[in-house]
């Protein structure tokens, strides 16, 4: 259902010209978005253990990249809830601002941080919610909110800036786009040369 009043309006909206031209600096433009949306995540975190007196460093988790909060959670519960809650937080945050500040939206950079923050925000709420340092398992671990209340407040949170990204002119064919012959294509089509 949600699919459906989040995409719904884009399908509509397909009629209206995109406000982004697809330049050749387009993709790798969309791509640094993303990339700087990952990296405000992981600034969350390093910032945050840093406020409260963590020690954040770098570590591996079963060749996995991590950062590591620097706080023994059966100590200070609510220190490490606050550092694993953090990312996506700032993501949120980040995400939000581009949504209400007034500025010249919908740049090909603006848009990959948005997919940015709203992928990183449905891989902790789906396959990323039961991983050994899974965000919103740490969380759950902390006893300040279950997995379910972390899914649910991030969950919507997101969801609403998906609704706002359909419903604004600027962001056209963002979840889906036009094809020359009428059809609708919904995500990333690759092509190699």
């Amino acid at each position: 259902m949600l699919l459906l009043v989040v995409l719904a309006p884009s399908v509509v909206r397909a009629q209206q010209s995109d406000s982004v031209t697809l330049s050749s600096h387009y993709w790798p433009k969309f791509i640094a978005g993303g990339i700087s949306s990952i990296l405000a995540h992981e600034a969350g975190h390093v910032v945050t253990a840093i406020a409260v007196g963590g020690k954040p460093h770098f570590g591996w988790d079963t060749g996995r990249p991590t950062i590591y909060s620097g706080i023994d959670s059966r100590i200070e519960p609510h220190k490490q809830f606050l550092f694993s809650a953090a990312g996506l937080v700032t993501q949120s945050m980040l995400d939000e601002a581009i949504l209400d500040v007034p500025h010249d939206r919908g740049s090909a950079f603006e848009r990959g941080i948005l997919a940015g923050g709203l992928v990183t925000t449905i891989f902790y709420l789906t396959i990323g919610r039961t991983g050994s340092v899974s965000d919103i398992a740490f969380i759950a671990r902390t006893h300040a909110m279950t997995k379910t209340q972390a899914t649910f407040l991030f969950g919507s949170v997101a969801a609403m800036q998906m609704v706002r990204i359909s419903h604004d002119h600027h962001y056209a064919n963002f979840f889906a786009r036009p094809t020359a012959d009428g059809r609708v294509v919904f995500g990333v089509n690759v092509q190699s040369r």
